[in-house]
């Protein structure tokens, strides 16, 4: 997809934005599951999960190559249009993002104030990427889809940080949404020369992804129940596919309850919050942890942006509903 220099260049960028976020391995997990467990932490950046690298990558080729765009519009169920209305706030753009009606209030909320215009429409995040479509041929905006080559480089940068970390990793555990996350972690392991084996997550009641890994094409899916909005794709990206299916191991799914679990392990174990999609990957780790004996392990937090009502639920022992 890219080269090492251009990772390296991309790195530059963003910790010209940001610093670095922490991989730290903690005693409690270790003497939870019984291994070494590296924690990613992708909820330690400006807006709550890693995403932002890839919009703030996005825009700085957008606004170099097109200089006088007159505007971005894409879809999101929150941290994509959180890390798009960061960056295109330091670019000077106006921004557009379309959510589903439903959508986490609190990732609304962080969306207008860092600058977007918000509108709702649709049932689901495929319905809302639809319209945002019609928006950018209305208003003469590009439109930024959820799965870009620049987003994929943008957010590698924190794969080549915990790869430079810890190159000793045996395997790697990686939420899946619309797929830029797991693909720079297959990027930057490739660019490094590294063996770690990386497994995709997903939730079992969205577990598009994982039909169509075993199956070796599109597979979509019809409904979707999980409280792991993050996670949440009815269609996945063709593009996305192709590397995963050439990059990872595999890909298992995880239950609701399992989910739930592990925002309350991070919790307890870590005193971090994690949204649903970003303790999938924990999730999983915990399912499989008896088999992995003597391994080093990481896992992906990738996002904190978990709504008050639903984390105080979790805390209380139950699990949410599906968004």
């Amino acid at each position: 997809m890219f080269s090492r220099a251009e990772l390296d260049a991309a790195q530059r960028l963003v910790h010209a934005v940001m610093p670095p976020t922490p991989a730290y391995a903690w005693p409690l997990l270790e003497r939870r599951y019984g291994l070494t467990v590296v924690v990613k932490h992708e909820n330690h950046t400006p807006i709550g999960a890693f995403k932002v690298r890839g919009g703030i990558v996005y825009l700085d080729r957008l606004k170099r190559e097109r200089p006088a765009v007159r505007g971005i519009v894409s879809a999101t169920r929150g941290n994509h249009g959180q890390s798009l209305a960061f960056a295109a706030g330091h670019a000077g753009l106006p921004l557009a993002i379309v959510v589903p009606h439903g959508n986490s209030v609190e990732k609304n909320a962080a969306m207008r104030a860092f600058g977007a215009e918000l509108i709702e429409h649709g049932r689901d995040f495929d319905e809302a990427r639809e319209r945002a479509a019609e928006i950018a041929a209305e208003r003469g905006y590009e439109f930024v889809p959820s799965f870009h080559r620049d987003l994929v480089l943008g957010v590698a940068t924190y794969a080549l940080e915990l790869f430079t970390a810890h190159p000793d990793i045996d395997v790697l555990y990686a939420p899946v949404g619309l797929g830029s996350g797991i693909c720079g972690l297959i990027a930057a392991r490739d660019l490094l020369g590294l063996r770690t084996r990386i497994v995709g997550v997903v939730p079992k009641n969205a577990d598009a992804y994982a039909l169509s890994f075993a199956a070796g094409e599109v597979v979509p899916v019809n409904r979707l129940a999980t409280f792991a909005d993050g996670t949440a794709v009815r269609i996945p990206s063709a593009e996305a596919l192709a590397i995963i299916r050439a990059g990872a191991e595999r890909i298992v799914t995880v239950t609701e309850d399992a989910i739930a679990e592990a925002i309350r392990v991070y919790w307890s174990d870590t005193h971090n919050a994690a949204e649903g999609a970003g303790a999938v990957a924990l999730a999983a780790l915990a399912g499989e942890a008896a088999r992995l004996a003597g391994a080093k392990a990481a896992v992906i937090l990738s996002g904190q942006n978990i709504d008050r009502p639903l984390m105080h639920a979790v805390l209380g022992g139950a699990t949410p509903a599906p968004g």
